[in-house]
């Protein structure tokens, strides 16, 4: 029996598929596909098993046989229906081809087996040999087909679920169909073919198998260890290496000629040598486990899971708990730990604790610039282990261990905080409860994850850096708004302080000089409640006032400077929404740089025009005019100016930011040379400005002309 290799081929079949059938009963019959595959099992069961019978004792008789191995077509052409039924549900195709498909296998079959009864029953020989061969021919090109259309249909995102069953009946049939075609070649089925048939189908078995495992998601109840896999390999590593070897040292025997065999015996003993080397050196055998790992089994971690977690996490933009202490929970987290620290480079490039989480920091927490550890993390992007450090310190080249991080209880790992190629922070995790062992995949965790944070603290300190300069910064502009207004304050005031020797007897200065002082104190009294209320709603300032008799005013106090402004015409009143004071030093502002920009013998124009619900204001001066990129990029900027050291570059900004919140506008046209105006727009006081403002309807408030300018003569 051992023998004959046709009886091993089909014992293998037998063996196989029984327990095949047995796997699909006891878990996946849930499935058209399941039980037509169940049943095609055991239908080979039985064929093989009858081929066995045959082979050993001349029984049964052909007809049974030749019956089998039509049902066995059958059985497997029933399959592939129930899977070509589950590709056309999905595809866009009708089901004509399988009708024509389906009738053709039912007539070959009945046609086959209808045939073959008439020949047991009735002696009645109706097929030949050749005629039988060309039955299982077609059947054998009708079960390819049948794959192919199976295949063809069904759509890609689902050809994974049946790829090793299409596979597995395309090899049954395409082998079939070579031995009946070489039989019907030759006039006899070839031995080679009808040997290994049973093979053939044994080893097809696995690929049915895995299919129905994996469109289960059953996993294999089989797990390999790394060890178990690190040991494997190891010995197929070095029994290839012996066989390299056996065979160098042939040829190095063939080759050396008289020194053959010496050479030989120093090949080996150098071979040998360095076989265990690689076998007992600890690095090799640390990288051999890390590309095990990550070539042959899953993740320790689920990474979407903990990325997730972490952006969760990270997302809470409240200050509860603080962004460090958020870190450091995080870092413990990742190596199942509640404890650990934090510390951040500061301003002298030492690091200073930010934080300790469940854990008594020691009295100095500072970890010099200079340190040991810092000075290894700055060339090793390293997670120091201190108890491996404890146990080897030779593994850290003797790191010197900061005493703020030694003296910590229960300290266990430090992780650098690297960002960018510079180190940032250094942050320590405490000891776990429950021992945890840590591998490559927990260390490249731990920096990826260190590397993320480290960038949100960079952003969040860069944002607080950020935060106190624009306060810095709001406070300098205030402070030069509040200087601008006192400049004039002051100009006003020294003017009075160097004119009071000489005019100190003349009535008329006297009054003047009160006029004065009460301006300037109802101006530093106007400042002082701005700064104490900056949020303040002007709107509730707005009185109605004659635009034309404040321009009126405004050229009597700036005649005494040459040239000295001229209106134009005899403009009728125009009654606007303002505040008195606020809309003098804007309008005074705007006077008084024409004035500066124009030589003594220049002109300066005044000019208004009533429109349609506004009034403009027209400014011109014949100075030395203005480029149209000043215009548009420097004029009205803050704290850009013309006049060096002695302009603050805020008096344009502040008239046209004032005549805005009026609702109106200031427009510029300027040639270098010729001269600029100035078109003040700014709206009449209407009943429906007034409903826009939200004001009451004010009373009429007549305007006070500014004190006259002391000239210094």
């Amino acid at each position: 029996m051992l023998n004959d290799f046709s009886v091993i081929s089909h014992v293998a079949a037998a063996l196989t598929f029984g327990l095949l059938a047995i796997l699909v009963a006891t878990r996946y019959v849930r499935r058209d596909v399941d039980r037509s595959l169940f049943l095609a099992a055991v239908v080979t069961t039985l064929w093989a098993s009858v081929l066995v019978l045959q082979s050993l004792f001349g029984q049964p008789g052909f007809f049974t046989r030749y019956l089998l191995e039509l049902l066995r077509y059958a059985s497997w052409i029933l399959l592939l229906f129930a899977m070509l039924r589950n590709s056309f549900q999905q595809s866009r195709l009708t089901g004509q081809l399988k009708q024509i498909l389906g009738v053709a296998t039912v007539v070959l079959l009945f046609l086959l087996v209808g045939f073959g009864l008439l020949e047991f029953v009735f002696d009645l020989s109706i097929l030949n040999g050749k005629t039988r061969l060309l039955g299982q021919i077609a059947l054998s090109l009708l079960g390819l087909s049948l794959v192919e259309q199976i295949w063809r249909n069904s759509p890609a995102f689902g050809r994974s679920s049946i790829k090793y069953l299409c596979i597995g009946t395309a090899t049954l049939f395409a082998f079939d169909f070579f031995m009946y075609a070489d039989a019907l070649l030759f006039g006899q089925v070839s031995d080679s073919f009808w040997n290994a048939r049973g093979f053939v189908n044994a080893l097809l078995v696995p690929l049915f198998a895995i299919n129905v495992i994996n469109t289960r998601k059953q996993p294999v109840d089989f797990h390999l260890s790394r060890s178990a896999v690190f040991h494997a390999g190891t010995l197929i590593f070095a029994g290839g290496y012996l066989l390299c070897l056996a065979i160098g040292g042939y040829y190095v025997r063939v080759l050396g000629g008289d020194w053959g065999d010496a050479l030989q015996v120093l090949f080996f003993t150098i071979s040998l040598a360095f076989l265990a080397t690689l076998v007992l050196s600890r690095r090799i055998r640390a990288k051999l486990m890390v590309l095990i790992s990550q070539n042959f089994f899953d993740y320790k971690y689920d990474y979407r899971e903990e990325w997730l977690k972490m952006t969760r996490e990270l997302a809470d933009l409240s200050n509860e708990p603080p962004l460090p202490e958020r870190v450091t929970r995080i870092l413990a987290g990742l190596v199942e730990s509640n404890s650990g620290a934090l510390w951040l480079k500061g301003d002298q490039d030492s690091y200073f604790l930010m934080t300790s989480v469940n854990i008594k920091a020691p009295r100095f927490t500072v970890i010099d610039a200079d340190a040991d550890l810092v000075r290894f993390f700055k060339h090793r992007e390293w997670v120091v282990n201190l108890d491996d450090y404890r146990a080897d310190p030779l593994t850290y080249d003797l790191l010197e261990i900061p005493d703020a991080i030694a003296r910590m209880p229960d300290a266990w790992l430090v992780i650098p905080l690297y960002l960018g190629n510079e180190l940032y922070g250094i942050a320590m995790v405490g000891r776990p409860y429950a021992r945890v062992e840590l591998n490559w995949e927990n260390f490249d965790l731990i920096k990826v994850v260190a590397r993320q944070t480290c960038n949100l603290l960079a952003q969040a300190d860069a944002q607080h850096q950020l935060s106190r300069a624009m306060q810095f910064e709001a406070v300098s502009k205030a402070s030069a708004f509040m200087i601008h207004d006192l400049k004039t304050v002051i100009a006003q005031l020294s003017l009075l302080v160097k004119n009071a020797p000489k005019h100190r007897h003349n009535t008329a200065f006297i009054d003047d000089m009160i006029d004065t002082t009460e301006h300037a104190v109802r101006k530093m009294t106007n400042l002082v409640d701005h700064m104490r209320r900056p949020a303040h709603d002007a709107s509730a300032d707005l009185r109605e006032l004659d635009l034309t008799g404040v321009v009126y005013s405004l050229i009597d106090h700036y005649s005494h400077q040459q040239p000295s402004p001229k209106l134009e015409g005899d403009p009728p009143q125009a009654l606007i929404m303002a505040d008195e004071e606020q809309l003098r030093s804007v309008l005074g502002h705007l006077i008084q740089n024409a004035q500066e920009a124009t030589p003594a013998h220049g002109e300066i124009t005044l000019s208004l025009k009533l429109s349609r619900g506004n009034v403009v204001l027209f400014i011109h001066d014949s100075g030395c005019g203005m480029t149209e990129e000043f215009i548009n990029y420097q004029l009205f900027k803050p704290f850009e100016s013309t006049k060096g050291l002695t302009g603050m570059g805020i008096g344009a900004f502040q008239a046209r930011e004032y005549v805005r919140k009026l609702g109106g506008s200031i427009d510029v046209t300027s040639e270098p040379g010729v001269g600029s105006c100035f078109s003040v727009r700014i709206p009449l006081a209407t009943s429906s400005s007034l409903a826009e403002t939200g004001a009451k309807e004010p009373e009429r408030v007549e305007t006070k002309p500014l004190p006259p300018r002391q000239s210094a003569n």
